[in-house]
C-alpha cells in the first residue's frame, strides 16, 4: 500500500499547525508537526536500541498521548507494537510477555517497578532530547508486515493476540473515514482504553489520518467527560453502555446541550434503549456500532435517522468490506431468520500470535467467524443478536439473552441487567437475570416477571431474579457474564 507506512509524516507536511492530539491530565497539545517531530525521535531512540525488525516494542501505562508516536516510531522502524492492559495482575502481564516476548518494555512511573519484576529491558516513558531519525523507506518493507498486537479480553479464555498489519490499520481508518464521512474538523473524545481496539483503532487513529483532533482522556469519570466534550468542542466519541449509563445521571449531563456534537456513537455491548431516549429527548444523535479486535474493528454503518427509528440496529456494511449471516447449515439466512455472522475484508487480522490452531479455527475461506449471532431485516439492516456462546436453551427453546435484558431495562427502577443461562436438571437451562436496581422492593420482582410476560414469550420470562450492587465487568467495561454464571453454579 503506497504511503501505508509513513502517512503520519505526510499529514504533519499537508497540516503542520493544526492541533493533533490533547491530553487531558497533563494539558499538553500537540500539533501534527510537533506529532511528527516526536515519532521521529522515538524512531532515533529505537533504532540506537538496536531494536531489529519485527521485534517487539511493548507498553504499560494508562491512556496518555505519548503512545502515539512510539505506536507510529515502530512502523516506521518496522517493529511490532504491543500495548498492554494495565488492569492486568502482574501474573497476567507476565504470560503474555512471555507469549510475544518483547526487546524492550516501556512504563510510566506508576508500573515502573511490575514493568521491570517482568522484562529486563523495562524503561521510563520520556520526554526524547535527541535528534530526529531520517526516515527512509525500506526494499523490504511490505503492507502485509505486522505492526501492532493487541491481547483481546480473555472472557472466555486465555488472552489470544490479535496480529494486525499495516493494511489492516490503514484498510480501516481509510474505510471509516469514508464510510462515516469523517472530516478534518471532527474531534473525537477517547476515555477508551488505548490498549482496546476501541481506544486505538475505531476512532483515534482514522481521525489522525483525516487530520481532526483526538481528546485523550485517562480514566473515564462522567462529569469530567462531558464537561471535556463541551470544553474542547467534539464532534464525534465513543463511549460504551455503561460508561453512558453513568454519564446521564450526572447533573451535567442535563445541562448541557452538546451544540458542537454531531453523534454519539455506542459500542462494545449492546445498548439498552433506555440511553437512546435520554439522548433522544434532548435531540441528539445516537446510534450504536459494531465491531470486534480481528476486524477492524468499524464494520457497518448506518445513518443516526435510522438509528433513531431502528434501535438496536447496526446499519449496513461499510464500503470496503462485506458480511454474511450463516445458518448452522453453512447456508445464507433468509431476511429475519438468525446465524453467524461472517465479516471479509482487508481489513482484517492476519493470525493470532503463536496461535495456528486458533487461527485456522476463526477463519473459513477467508471469511473471519465472528462467533455474534445476527439478523437482517427487509431493508438489509443488520441487528446484532448476542453471542453465540451466551444463547440459553430452556425446554428446547433458543432464548436470545440481550431480547430479555432489553425488555427488563424499560423499567424505571432497573439501572443495569444482565441474562445468563444456568444449568437446571428440568430445563437444561434456567433464564436468570441479575439487576441492579435503584430501589429493591417486595413488588419489584412480581413486576418484572408481568412486564415479561407482556412483551415476551413465556419461556422466555426469567426463572429467577438476582438483585445485586453492581454487575460484574471486565477490562473494558463490558459486563463479565462468565463471573455471573459462575456465581450461580
Amino acid at each position: 500500500m503506497l504511503g501505508g507506512q509513513d502517512w503520519i509524516l505526510k499529514r504533519a507536511r499537508l497540516t503542520p499547525d493544526k492541533i493533533a492530539l490533547i491530553d487531558i491530565q497533563s494539558n499538553r497539545k500537540w500539533t501534527y508537526e510537533q506529532l511528527s517531530i516526536e515519532t521521529l525521535k522515538w524512531l532515533a531512540y529505537l533504532q540506537n536500541q538496536k531494536i531489529q525488525k519485527g521485534e517487539r516494542v511493548a507498553f504499560l501505562a494508562e491512556n496518555r498521548i505519548d503512545l502515539f508516536p512510539l505506536l507510529f516510531a515502530c512502523g516506521l522502524g518496522e517493529y511490532i507494537f504491543v500495548p498492554l492492559n494495565w488492569r492486568l495482575s502482574e501474573h497476567e502481564l507476565s504470560s503474555i510477555l512471555d507469549d510475544c516476548t518483547p526487546t524492550i518494555l516501556f512504563t510510566d512511573d506508576k508500573f515502573a517497578a511490575i514493568g521491570k519484576r517482568i522484562c529486563p529491558n523495562t524503561q521510563a516513558i520520556k520526554n526524547i532530547d535527541g535528534k530526529c531519525a531520517v526516515f527512509s523507506h525500506s526494499s523490504s518493507w511490505k503492507s502485509s508486515d505486522p505492526l501492532l498486537i493487541i491481547y483481546t479480553g480473555g472472557t472466555t479464555g486465555k488472552p489470544k493476540g490479535v496480529v494486525l498489519s499495516f493494511e489492516a490499520i490503514n484498510w480501516n481508518a481509510m474505510n471509516t473515514i469514508i464510510s462515516w464521512g469523517l472530516e478534518p474538523s471532527d474531534c473525537t473524545l477517547n476515555y477508551m482504553p488505548l490498549f482496546h481496539t476501541g481506544g486505538l483503532n475505531a476512532l483515534s487513529l482514522p481521525i489522525l489520518m483525516v487530520g481532526g483532533t483526538v481528546v485523550i482522556g485517562q480514566r473515564f469519570e462522567p462529569e469530567e467527560a462531558i464537561r471535556a466534550i463541551d470544553e474542547y468542542k467534539t464532534t464525534i466519541s465513543l463511549f460504551v453502555p455503561t460508561m453512558y449509563q453513568a454519564m446521564v445521571e450526572t447533573t451535567y449531563f442535563k445541562q448541557s446541550s452538546f451544540p458542537t456534537v454531531k453523534v454519539f456513537l455506542s459500542g462494545g455491548a449492546p445498548c439498552p434503549k433506555t440511553i437512546y431516549q435520554y439522548f433522544m429527548e434532548k435531540g441528539l444523535k445516537f446510534k450504536e456500532g459494531y465491531g470486534l479486535t480481528e476486524a477492524g474493528p468499524n464494520n457497518f454503518y448506518i445513518p443516526p435517522e435510522v438509528a433513531a427509528k431502528k434501535v438496536g440496529s447496526v446499519g449496513k456494511c461499510m464500503l470496503f468490506n462485506a458480511i454474511q449471516i450463516q445458518n448452522e447449515k453453512g447456508t445464507l439466512c433468509h431476511t429475519g431468520e438468525v446465524g453467524e455472522l461472517y465479516i471479509k475484508g482487508k481489513h482484517m487480522f492476519t493470525h493470532y500470535w503463536n496461535n495456528p490452531e486458533e487461527t485456522t479455527s476463526a477463519l473459513s475461506d477467508g471469511w473471519l467467524k465472528t462467533g455474534d449471532l445476527a439478523k437482517m431485516d427487509e431493508h438489509g439492516d443488520i441487528y446484532i443478536v448476542g453471542r453465540r456462546k451466551d444463547m440459553i436453551i430452556t425446554g428446547g427453546e433458543n432464548v436470545y439473552p440481550q431480547e430479555v435484558e432489553q425488555c427488563l431495562i424499560t423499567h424505571p427502577k432497573i439501572k443495569e441487567v444482565a441474562v445468563v443461562g444456568v444449568h437446571d436438571s428440568k430445563w437444561g437451562e434456567a433464564v436468570t437475570a441479575f439487576l441492579v436496581a435503584s430501589e429493591v422492593s417486595v413488588q419489584l420482582k412480581d413486576e418484572l416477571v408481568l412486564l415479561c410476560r407482556e412483551q415476551l414469550a413465556g419461556y422466555k420470562v426469567p426463572k429467577s431474579f438476582h438483585f445485586v450492587s453492581e454487575l460484574p465487568k471486565t477490562h473494558v467495561g463490558k459486563i463479565d457474564k462468565k463471573q455471573l454464571v459462575e456465581r450461580s453454579v
